[in-house]
């Protein structure tokens, strides 16, 4: 199975311009996106429901125009569900769970902790509800989630760390949780296939023309819980794909 995760900044954006001829190009089974931005009647049909996929739409209660993630989905899911199971951490549209035979799995948009203390707690309740979460459904099979995590996990994973310890995104505490997950027994995919890699990034800023000198942040995964490691084939980020802040990263699965 090939699969593919992408904050594309805002859906009815970006499927205006050229660079979303990478949809079709992709050839993926399962395609996770973040941060749409859109509720479904606000997309054409034709992009809202692309032939050969099983298409699921998630948009913000709280605040027209925020947040958002899609799926399409080649492979008929057993069951999909919506948000956590946690009244404090629902109505952003960030979370879409599919149950497929081999795994459960995930598109996640997790929140951004950059503005202000309360936002910042915020983040990590939802990283430790969403752990919660995948660890009981572990119980019945294997996890796969992917998506905009909003921290670099390691120095290698952005390219200025000193300057940016004092930031969300890289602090300690955001660190440590991303530690904590692999203590629970989920691996970075990227860093299993690529264990030394630098220079590998997922996202860079407007600003500075930091895309094009290469001064980014890896902050987009695909994480599976340890059961599926031996079924990771490859993973990779395809840096050269333009469209949004963000570029897409990638996981293939032998199941």
């Amino acid at each position: 199975m090939r699969l593919v995760s992408w904050n594309v900044n805002g859906f009815r954006a970006i499927s205006k311009k050229p660079e979303w001829n990478w949809f079709a190009a992709c050839n993926a089974d399962i395609i996770g996106l973040q941060e749409t931005k859109a509720r479904p009647e606000q997309v054409d049909e034709a992009d809202r429901n692309p032939p050969g996929y099983q298409s699921y739409w998630f948009a913000a209660a709280v605040k027209k125009g925020y947040s958002g993630t899609a799926v399409f989905s080649r492979p008929a899911p057993l069951a999909v569900t919506y948000d956590l199971p946690c009244a404090d951490y629902t109505g952003e549209g960030r979370v879409i769970h599919l149950e497929y035979p081999a795994f459960h799995y995930f598109n996640i948009y997790f929140p951004n902790g950059q503005s202000g203390e309360d936002r910042l707690r915020y983040k990590l309740g939802f990283y430790d509800a969403f752990l919660e979460h995948a660890q009981r459904l572990r119980q019945s099979k294997p996890i796969v989630v992917c998506g905009d995590f909003n921290t670099a996990h390691h120095p290698i994973d952005i390219a200025r760390p000193k300057e940016n310890e004092g930031i969300s995104g890289f602090l300690p505490i955001e660190r440590a949780w991303m530690d904590k997950l692999v203590a629970h027994g989920y691996a970075d995919t990227f860093r299993l296939v690529h264990p030394q890699a630098a220079d590998q990034y997922s996202w860079w800023s407007y600003r500075f023309k930091a895309r094009e000198r290469n001064v980014g942040w890896r902050i987009d995964y695909f994480f599976v819980s340890e059961e599926l490691v031996p079924a990771v084939r490859d993973a990779w980020i395809e840096m050269d794909q333009f469209g949004s802040d963000h570029c897409p990263v990638g996981l293939e699965l032998d199941v």
